[in-house]
Formats: structure tokens, C-alpha cells, sequence
């Protein structure tokens, strides 16, 4: 057996660590937002201090997606060009895995920084439109498990079991219905 030269695939062992760090930071993103939205946070001051850091892990997130991405750019194995990159399921490696990916990608951008334009929009449609960020969770999952060269290691799937569990157990917070209102007692 011959051992393979690492410093032949810089680009690739970049972007597949890139791409790790995206998808941890778009789990823990999509976790604080559940959690959020399932009005978990009880503590005065607690649930300011979270949607800053959720805003700042979004943020963090995006910055590794496009890391990921543009890190291909230099492996010259793939060599997928910009628009393989830019537009999903045109890239000739694995098309419907990177193509996922990338929508994923897109649809982080998009509903992400719709935060900022959460004024012009209204909060209302903001909300409605945001409640799509656990898509890119799990096209993020999908595109991990089959266009990652990881995607059959154990580490990596365990990983997306340990992020799944309490996604799923937030999903349900969140769509648990209101408690009741009880009639205040009448003297």
C-alpha cells in the first residue's frame, strides 16, 4: 500500500473541514433558534443574550459555508469552477448531494440575512419565512452523509445523531400547543 502525500489535497482537506465547521455552526444556530422559539429561555435577560448569540453563530456559519465552498475552488481533483458553485446540481461530483448543499447554503443566506430586513418585511412573514431553518439543517445533513467523503465514518455520523436528537426534541417544543388559559378563580 502507498501512503498518499496530504499536501496534494490541501484545497480538499480545507473545504471538508470548512464544511464540518459550517454544519456544526448551522446546528448549533438552528438549536438556539428552536430553543428560542419554544420560549425555553425563563432567566431576565436570558433571551437577549441568545438571539445575539444565535445572530453571531448564524453570521460565524454563513462565513464557513462560503469558506467551503470557495476552499473547492483550489482542488484541482474536483476543480468545479465558479459555476459549479454557484449554481446547484450542475457540479459534476455527486450532483444531487452537492446540488442539496447548495440550496442549503442559498437558503442560509437568504432566510439569515432576512433578519435584517425583518423591519421592511414585517415581523410576522419574517417569522413564517424563518421557521424553513431546520431545512437547512437536514439538507445540510443530507449533503454531509452523501457527498462528503466522511459521510460513511463513524464520527461524522455520530455528530449527526448528537445534533439530530435535541433538534427533534425542540421541533416538538416548539409545535407542543399553548397551555391552556384557566379562568382566574372569582371571589
Amino acid at each position: 500500500m502507498t501512503e498518499r502525500d496530504p499536501s496534494r489535497y490541501v484545497f480538499w482537506l480545507a473545504s471538508r473541514s470548512a464544511g464540518i465547521v459550517a454544519f456544526l455552526l448551522v446546528a448549533a444556530s438552528v438549536l438556539l433558534g428552536l430553543y428560542l422559539a419554544a420560549r425555553l429561555a425563563r432567566r431576565p435577560g436570558s433571551k437577549r443574550t441568545l438571539v445575539k448569540v444565535h445572530e453571531q453563530v448564524a453570521i460565524a456559519a454563513m462565513v464557513a459555508i462560503v469558506t467551503h465552498g470557495l476552499l473547492l475552488l483550489g482542488d484541482t481533483w474536483l476543480s468545479p469552477g465558479i459555476g459549479g458553485l454557484a449554481i446547484p446540481f450542475t457540479m459534476a461530483y455527486r450532483p444531487v448531494y452537492t446540488g442539496l448543499g447548495q440550496v442549503a447554503g442559498l437558503l442560509a443566506f437568504t432566510l439569515g440575512l432576512s433578519f435584517y430586513a425583518r423591519k421592511r418585511i414585517g415581523a410576522r412573514r419574517w417569522r413564517s419565512t424563518h421557521r424553513l431553518m431546520p431545512v437547512v439543517y437536514v439538507l445540510g445533513v443530507v449533503h454531509a452523509l452523501g457527498a462528503g467523503s466522511d459521510g460513511g465514518g463513524l464520527w461524522l455520523q455520530g455528530i449527526v445523531v448528537l445534533t439530530a436528537l435535541p433538534m427533534a426534541g425542540l421541533l416538538v417544543a416548539r409545535w407542543r400547543p399553548a397551555p391552556p388559559r384557566t379562568a382566574a378563580a372569582s371571589p
